[in-house]
């Protein structure tokens, strides 16, 4: 891990970043107090649509992963746009290509889900090289999105570090008008305007029973040096969603504060 370097605020980073979409997201998170991303892992977009609307209040980002839904339509994303709009909050969804440079074109262009057109984040394994990121960027590029390379996971086992992190990083500098950042455990780069989202945070520390490994808020951003937290089935399997989702947010706003 990197030494620990003091972090700026959130409105002063706009400043460095070079995508349009990581200013939003800067923005948003300083406007709203919030380095909470939900990932709203459900399979029924009537679900999906409900919970978004009950939490949008305390999160920055929403994280989909819509070839779950047994139900998509194109209807939901018009809603889920919506949503966005209401609650000041991005969209990401959590597509992780992985494939040479012109079949995630297609993935991320076509299909049935038409991704780029509604989705102001996605992210992509770096293990095919370089051409992922450039055949992601000939359709993001011009319609403002922003990308996030895998450069380390949160599950047991996880063949994503070592060189393989460290080609991510070299990557996300040559391509850094599109790369907004890294879903990662620790702070990869000291940069300001490459943001780190660190999935698998819960306050409950043990793993799941597929491999998942869990780590705090606090842990996250003090520790590691994160900048957003993402946080699922400790919020949408909550007794109460809304006061966990605040709970978190407070969490993760405060540990970032006191980074500076």
């Amino acid at each position: 891990m990197l030494k620990k370097i003091a972090k700026i605020p959130f409105r002063d980073r706009i400043g460095y970043c070079l995508n349009p979409t990581a200013k939003r997201l800067c923005d948003i998170i300083s406007s709203k107090q919030s380095n909470l991303c939900l990932s709203a892992d459900l399979t029924n977009s009537t679900a999906l649509l409900k919970l978004a609307d009950h939490v949008g209040t305390e999160i920055c980002l929403l994280k989909t992963h819509v070839d779950i839904l047994s139900d998509f339509n194109a209807h939901f994303i018009i809603q889920l746009q919506a949503l966005a709009k209401k609650h000041a909050f991005l969209l990401f969804e959590d597509r992780k290509f992985a494939d040479i440079g012109n079949t995630v074109k297609q993935q991320y262009s076509g299909g049935i889900y038409h991704i780029a057109e509604w989705a102001d984040i996605s992210n992509a394994h770096t293990v095919p090289g370089p051409g992922v990121i450039q055949g992601l960027q000939t359709i993001g590029l011009q319609k403002q999105r922003g990308l996030l390379l895998l450069a380390q996971m949160s599950s047991i086992g996880s063949l994503a570090k070592g060189v393989y992190t460290q080609a991510s990083i070299h990557m996300a500098k040559d391509y850094p008008e599109f790369v907004i950042g890294f879903i990662a455990q620790q702070q990869l780069t000291k940069d300001p305007g490459l943001i780190h989202m660190t999935p698998g945070v819960q306050w409950d520390d043990s793993n799941d029973p597929l491999g998942q490994h869990y780590t705090s808020p606090e842990q996250a951003i003090m520790e590691n040096r994160t900048d957003i937290i993402i946080v699922g089935r400790g919020i949408y399997q909550a007794k109460d969603p809304l006061a966990e989702a605040r709970r978190y947010r407070k969490a993760a706003w405060e540990a970032y504060l006191t980074c500076y």
